[in-house]
């Protein structure tokens, strides 16, 4: 088919429609790790590692289309354990899985257990904060592109698709990661979705399929909670601290 003919199609639009925003939402736990490694970073710097990252992410995204036939190669069997085949693919979701698990449960700890101090002064540097970004790069890229084989039939729609849906990316993920690192509770949030995502790579390289629908409801569902709380903290700041009739701070203080 030509391309001429691809583009009279109402069928393409639709397809590179709907692939465009399954790579968004596909891409939303990668932005939220590029966010949380790059806060890190000094501010100046944190820009260039965002698009980096992202960057890295859309040519091993469209370096797995064009080989194709070696990613769908990758489901056939290489060994059995108690009769359960693992082939390559299920080797880099486990691998993906608890790199994920380890990560989070390393940052976690950092944020709640680490001084500040402490954590600025023992800070990754920006070549080690790439090359973790680019491990994960390639964990999410193998599940977009068998995402977007299943979705799509032309190489070209899925290639378009991955590029505007990267763009987007591009264009929000700063806004995104200054949200993420402004707010020490939505970085935590942040923090248990990628573990949520690590439970659910381990389970798929297991065999274990878990629908995404899921995945992401939760997820909205404790984002959502969290927007309301920290309303509510934001409403009940001010009451605690300019009460001009409190007895408390009436004539500077309580005698």
């Amino acid at each position: 088919m030509t391309t001429l003919d691809l583009l009279s199609q109402p069928d393409t639009y639709v397809s590179l429609l709907t692939l465009t925003a399954m790579e968004i939402v596909l891409g939303i736990d990668n932005i939220v790790f590029i966010s949380i490694l790059t806060g890190k970073l000094p501010p100046a710097k944190q820009p260039m590692a965002r698009g980096l990252g992202l960057g890295l992410a859309l040519v091993l995204r469209l370096l797995l289309l064009l080989a194709i036939s070696w990613v769908m190669g990758l489901n056939a069997p290489l060994f059995a354990v108690l009769g359960k085949g693992f082939s390559g693919r299920d080797l880099i979701l486990l691998g993906g899985g608890l790199f994920l698990l380890a990560k989070a449960t390393h940052e976690i700890h950092s944020k709640l257990e680490v001084a500040e101090d402490d954590r600025r002064s023992s800070g990754a540097g920006f070549g080690l904060i790439l090359l973790q970004i680019l491990v994960l790069d390639v964990v999410f890229s193998l599940d977009s592109v068998i995402t977007a084989v299943g979705m799509a039939e032309h190489v070209s729609v899925m290639m378009t698709a991955m590029v505007v849906a990267v763009g987007v990316m591009l264009a929000f993920a700063g806004r995104i990661g200054d949200f993420v690192n402004r707010h020490p509770s939505m970085k935590i949030l942040a923090l248990s979705f990628l573990l949520l995502i690590g439970v659910m790579l381990l389970a798929e390289g297991m065999g274990q399929h878990i629908g995404k629908g899921y995945i992401y409801f939760a997820m909205a569902f404790s984002f959502g909670v969290e927007l309301l709380n920290m309303r509510a903290r934001k409403r009940r700041a001010p009451v605690r601290g300019s009460c001009s009739r409190c007895p408390a701070t009436e004539g500077g203080g309580p005698s």
